[in-house]
């Protein structure tokens, strides 16, 4: 059986890292051209990352069996800075959250009702390969538009992500490695 818990708890781990990948590239962008009309589908990259909070939440909702009422015509966060935090944490929340489900829960389905009001159905697995993947389009969308602003391009595939958590993983292992060998000291 494959292992969708952990998978999925990877992938959300992902998506905070990705997503800090990107701010730190956007913090080379004056103020105004976050704010900006750059041709995106909401517009601007702070509506964009608005959009992209504002479906973290949606999506954590009806996993849970909730209802939440969203408005994607507007920005719904309006300081940048409290944007990107509310953004980390969301991510984090529902690495949290399905942690702590059973792994179960990703073998069954979800019912949840659709922008368009009918009643929908969708295996959490597809929920959860769906939020992950509209994250990455639009951090693709957002990295281009920064990319053309004149921003290095911020590498942030997965493969980037293992590389680094392998070294980090690594660094961990030296830093532990002399301390479990070093001799206790004389009482």
């Amino acid at each position: 059986m494959y292992a969708w818990k952990s998978h999925f708890v990877v992938q959300s781990d992902y998506q905070h890292w990705a997503n800090e990948v990107l701010f730190t590239a956007l913090d080379y962008l004056q103020p105004d051209a976050i704010d900006s009309d750059q041709g995106l589908f909401f517009n601007s990259i702070h509506h964009t990352v608005d959009h992209m909070l504002l479906v973290s939440q949606l999506w954590l909702a009806r996993l849970q069996g909730e209802s939440l009422a969203v408005n994607f015509k507007c920005i719904n966060n309006p300081d940048w800075r409290e944007l990107k935090i509310a953004l980390r944490r969301e991510t984090r929340k529902l690495q949290t959250w399905l942690e702590a489900q059973s792994p179960e829960f990703f073998d069954t389905q979800i019912v949840f009702t659709g922008s368009d009001s009918k009643s929908r159905s969708m295996w959490v697995r597809d929920v959860l390969t769906h939020l992950f993947t509209h994250y990455a389009h639009h951090r693709g969308q957002i990295s281009a538009v920064a990319t053309r602003l004149g921003v290095p391009s911020p590498e942030m595939d997965f493969f980037y992500y293992r590389r680094e958590m392998e070294r980090l993983l690594s660094e961990m292992r030296q830093v532990a490695a002399p301390e479990a060998s070093a001799p206790e000291a004389a009482v």
